[in-house]
């Protein structure tokens, strides 16, 4: 066996080494905000806006979601179901677009900033999802439990994308932290 390979090896299994290169990996990554992005982010008005958005969808999100889950076991409820999937949306549809603004006042791009590429991608799969369920309720296409369950697939995605962005939330929090230390 190669020196290089054993000394891998030897080192595969260390805690100590692990730590210290996951430590140095954590370092080498690029902050979430430049200084400038920080400061545009800080003194924009979209920052609060999407502040107070986010959490209203959720709540919104919850009541449909009770709504949905007892139309489908019950067979009970479908017109306000289908009326808190439709407020749902266009909560979402409001976010997004008060989203896009704040991307563009903070990064200069609409969409897609290198910073939350992966949360905009998940949110056009959310807004697919949720405009799919408004063209079969408005087109009349499938069943009340076809409609229902598509609403879901939107709900468990806007789950994920949601966790995507409680999670960029706390990195830019540990990075303001690390920065005033």
């Amino acid at each position: 066996m190669s020196e290089a390979r054993t000394t891998a090896l030897r080192g595969f299994g260390s805690g100590q080494d692990h730590r210290q290169s996951a430590r140095g990996t954590a370092r080498q990554a690029s902050p979430l905000y430049t200084p400038e992005e920080q400061c545009r982010r800080d003194n924009t008005r979209w920052t609060l806006v999407q502040g107070l958005l986010a959490p209203f969808q959720f709540v919104v999100f919850l009541v449909s979601l009770v709504l949905v889950l007892r139309c489908l076991l019950t067979g009970d409820g479908a017109f306000a179901a289908d009326l808190s999937v439709i407020a749902k949306t266009l909560t979402l549809y409001t976010i997004m677009v008060t989203g896009s603004i704040w991307e563009k006042v903070v990064f200069g791009k609409w969409l897609f900033a290198p910073a939350f590429f992966w949360e905009d991608v998940v949110s056009m799969l959310v807004i697919a999802l949720h405009t799919a369920y408004l063209v079969m309720l408005l087109g009349k296409f499938g069943t009340v439990e076809g409609r229902l369950t598509v609403a879901l697939a939107a709900y468990v995605t806007y789950v994920v994308n949601a966790a995507q962005f409680v999670l960029k939330l706390r990195a830019a929090r540990l990075q303001a932290r690390g920065a005033a230390a």
